[in-house]
């Protein structure tokens, strides 16, 4: 695995920690990190809850980098208590999209450690509506 995916990886892995957060939501089961256009890396973890108010890891990644100024991320990875990535869902796809509609398509994403496989969100995202 290149060093900046082992980067994220560990970034993502340092702040996976399963909890209770009340009886009606959990959080931190899923984590993620993002390298910003800048190179600078940012983490969120998914937060779920007993209706459709959660969010994903990835998403509150990007919350983070662009509550810090930033508005442009070329590579991301979520990953499960496990270590193993995760792939991002439909919702997270179309939020990087709309993020950088002119070159979400660039974006790279891990879609397995192990076997180092990486595509890119427009491979994931093939037509996208707009």
């Amino acid at each position: 695995m290149e060093k900046i995916w082992e980067e994220l990886h560990k970034a993502a892995m340092a702040v996976v920690r399963p909890r209770e957060i009340s009886r009606l939501m959990e959080a931190g089961g899923v984590a993620a990190a993002i390298e910003s256009a800048s190179g600078k890396i940012y983490v969120g973890v998914c937060v779920d809850t007993a209706c459709t108010l959660g969010v994903c890891a990835e998403r509150n990644a990007l919350f983070n980098m662009i509550t810090n100024g930033e508005n442009a991320i070329r590579r991301v990875i979520a990953v499960s208590r496990d270590g193993s990535a995760v792939p991002p869902c439909g919702a997270c796809r179309e939020f990087m999209a709309q993020l950088m509609p002119d070159g979400y398509r660039d974006i790279e994403i891990m879609m397995d450690c192990a076997q180092n496989r990486v595509v890119t969100l427009g491979e994931l995202t093939p037509q996208w509506w707009i």
